[in-house]
């Protein structure tokens, strides 16, 4: 797979980042690219958990970084380990975690596992004294999740979840307007991730199907609400600078019966403490409309995955097309048509403005990576990064377990961490 990312000085700089201080205030984890910092003769060692087609991508780009020595690969399935040594050849291989962990001159790892293994994993790394990035979601229960970031934070250690949005131009540029008031008072998010497609990979022997198509099934997964919604539901909360109170909603098999355990058709509604409220569906069996958020304010809509926004109020058609308009509207008028006692509503033609000029070649992926690695090489945390990762985590967490239960469900609060107050932390070593 081939990668343009875009790069960090052409990112802020089109972003405007040096002073701007609503650009941090509404993404605060730039701090970790807001200061000049004299790392270029320091190396974050760096050790991927998990090397499989998504631990793949990530190294496509952390191979690319001169500040990152990929030293070792830890994997169960050999396929995996080959493909990931023609990214880090000299990287030594292990069949077990727990012996990466050992090696004290491992700085950092990378878990990109199946989503049940990553607790275990996460907690005996922060023991063992290593900074971690984990890809979401974090935990496979609410009370993993909750004991990660504690962990975390008892720790020191660096945390960071793979939430790209984060770091994704569009996305924050549109979340400063948000918070600038742009579109006047946000009252509805609706977010949807189709596909088309089994969701399958292929198994060289039955024996494999569970560790190769983990997705599928319930004892390593927890489907698209994990897989997909978990990067759609931080964009809520960014947005709102707050989590919803409950959730309720519907999951099922419609069409994939090919006996996976998991649903292939989702659908949930978040509610806000002031009514607001937000969407996710996702179904896998049609891709027309693809995946998009839509954050709807009375003067105007965001769509940050295109790029775009609309104002409620548009421009009026040019003088020649008004006097058509009008030419027609008398002409019918005038015929006795039955009147109506409303009027349809059909969606706005309005083209909108692009957030910031041509769509970005990465998704912030690359940024997020090297982030970081800043964030290991400096031992600092940069502030709510964890927090925003661990609420993404919670949220599809609960919405899957109201699809399980058929009810609607409450946040509980005793998993409620008050983000919003946390500095930047600095690890026990940089202090």
């Amino acid at each position: 797979m081939k990668h343009t990312p875009i790069s960090r000085r052409d990112f802020l700089k089109n972003l405007g980042i040096a002073g701007a201080g609503t650009l941090l205030a509404a993404s605060p984890w730039l701090s970790a690219f807001s200061e000049v910092m004299n790392t270029s003769n320091e190396k974050c060692r760096l050790a991927i958990i998990g090397p499989g087609s998504r631990g793949q991508f990530l190294m496509g780009f952390l191979a690319k970084n001169p500040k990152v020595d990929i030293v070792a690969l830890c994997d169960i399935y050999k396929p995996s380990i080959e493909s990931a040594l023609k990214l880090a050849p000299n990287a030594k291989v292990y069949g077990d975690y727990r012996e990466v962990l050992e090696d004290k001159s491992i700085d950092a790892i990378l878990v990109a596992t199946p989503l049940s293994s990553h607790c275990k994993i996460v907690l005996d790394a922060f023991d063992a004294g290593k900074h971690v990035f984990c890809e979401k979601s974090i935990g496979f229960t609410m009370e993993e999740c909750y004991r990660m970031y504690q962990k975390h934070r008892s720790t020191g250690k660096i945390f960071f979840t793979g939430q790209q949005r984060l770091f994704d131009p569009r996305y924050i540029k549109a979340m400063e307007m948000i918070h600038a008031g742009t579109f006047g008072e946000i009252n509805a998010i609706r977010t949807f991730w189709n596909r088309n497609g089994d969701w399958r990979r292929s198994v060289p022997s039955p024996n494999l199907e569970r560790l190769i198509n983990w997705r599928l099934y319930k004892e390593f997964s927890k489907g698209l609400m994990t897989e997909l919604a978990c990067h759609q539901l931080q964009i809520g909360s960014w947005a709102l600078r707050k989590i919803p109170e409950k959730v309720m909603g519907h999951g099922a098999i419609t069409y994939w019966k090919d006996g996976r355990e998991v649903y292939d058709n989702v659908s949930c509604v978040y509610v806000f403490d002031d009514g607001v409220k937000m969407t996710f569906d996702s179904v896998i069996s049609n891709k027309f409309y693809g995946l998009e958020e839509q954050i709807m304010g009375n003067l105007g809509t965001v769509e940050p995955e295109k790029g775009k926004y609309y104002f409620e109020s548009v421009a009026p058609a040019p003088a020649f097309l008004q006097m058509v308009n009008d030419w027609e509207n008398k002409v019918f008028d005038s015929l006795p048509f039955a009147g109506t006692s409303w009027a349809p509503e059909t969606a706005n033609e309005n083209k909108g403005e692009f957030i910031i000029g041509e769509r970005p070649k990465s998704d912030g992926t690359s940024l997020l990576l090297e982030a970081f690695v800043e964030a290991v090489i400096t031992q600092k945390q940069p502030k709510n990064i964890a927090e925003e990762g661990y609420y993404a985590s919670m949220l599809c967490l609960l919405g899957h377990q109201a699809l399980e239960e058929e009810r609607t469900l409450y946040f509980p609060d005793e998993y409620k961490i008050d983000y919003l107050n946390h500095q930047s932390v600095k690890t026990p070593e940089a202090i």
